[in-house]
């Protein structure tokens, strides 16, 4: 591998936000918004989650290491992480202007060991 301006591990078990919706009632409309798990996990992140407040543009690598083999899409665990990472500081917003790339992230296995690992890269503007 390369070396990298920032790295982390956010020692949890990755969790789409997409596939962790629930149905709730908002006066007479219904309304979707994360899971418990989903928010569970959110808040168990940011244990994790460095405050770099970083505002310019990066490639952020992420490698997901799921409990189970089953099926998930790895854009829905991309969209989860930068949402965390944004809610806690580590990245000031996840438009194109500062994500510009997500290059070399992919999805693995390990039942011992859940976990997301996080190399940042910062590139040239």
């Amino acid at each position: 591998m390369g070396s990298y301006d920032l790295e982390f591990t956010i020692n949890v078990a990755p969790i789409t936000k997409k596939n962790s919706m629930q149905i709730v009632k908002a006066g007479n409309r219904p309304m979707l918004i994360p899971s418990k798990q989903y928010r569970r996990y959110e808040e168990d992140a940011g244990w994790f989650i460095p405050k770099a407040h970083i505002e310019t543009p990066i490639n952020v690598r992420a490698i997901f290491y799921m409990p189970t083999m089953r099926r998930v899409e790895l854009v829905n665990l991309q969209e989860a992480l930068l949402d965390v990472m944004v809610k806690y500081g580590c990245i000031e917003d996840d438009n194109s202007l500062i994500v510009r790339s997500m290059d070399g992230s992919r999805v693995g296995y390990d039942k011992e060991d859940p976990r997301t690992e996080v190399f940042i890269t910062y590139l040239e503007e």
